[in-house]
């Protein structure tokens, strides 16, 4: 019996010793499946990652592209606002001219009016013709009425 029970527990034995090397063997295999298979994730994991940041980096200088073509719009208009600025202190400035000189021509009309009814039959003064010899219409003392107006806009101050 002795040798029955020691032959059956050696063949026990290497049953067991056989059954833990498949187990261990096929725990060596999970695990190794379980590494490639944590590699791989780990490996897609990164390749978003990059991925995401190579959309963030291409949308960054997308936006510094528009935000300098829109500071270079706003700098095209400012300098066009201040532009017209300019023009219109010019036409402020030739108007108020204009305006005067309309303003002393009729109070010279209304004087030569007044000095002329004495003279003619009551009616208002006109302006002379050219062939007319006056004072007034001499082209030297008019001179003053043809020249342009000249003004720019550093002469007023914002």
């Amino acid at each position: 019996m002795a040798s029955s029970s020691g032959t059956s527990s050696g063949s026990t034995l290497l049953q067991n010793s056989g059954s833990e090397e498949d187990l261990q063997a096929l725990m060596a295999q999970r695990k190794r499946k379980r590494m490639i298979s944590n590699r791989e994730s780990a490996r897609r994991s990164r390749m978003r990652k990059q991925k995401h940041l190579d959309d963030l980096m291409a949308q960054a200088a997308q936006l510094r592209k528009e935000n300098n073509q829109i500071i270079t719009s706003m700098n095209v208009t400012t300098q066009h606002y201040f532009n017209i600025e300019a023009e219109n202190s010019v036409l402020r400035a030739q108007f108020s001219e204009l305006s005067n000189r309309l303003q002393y021509l009729v109070e010279i009309i209304s004087f030569l009016n007044t000095s002329n009814d004495g003279f003619e039959s009551g009616e208002p003064w006109t302006l002379p013709q050219p062939t007319t010899p006056d004072s007034l219409m001499n082209p030297l003392s008019l001179l003053y009425l043809s020249q342009p107006i000249m003004a720019s806009a550093d002469i007023f101050q914002y």
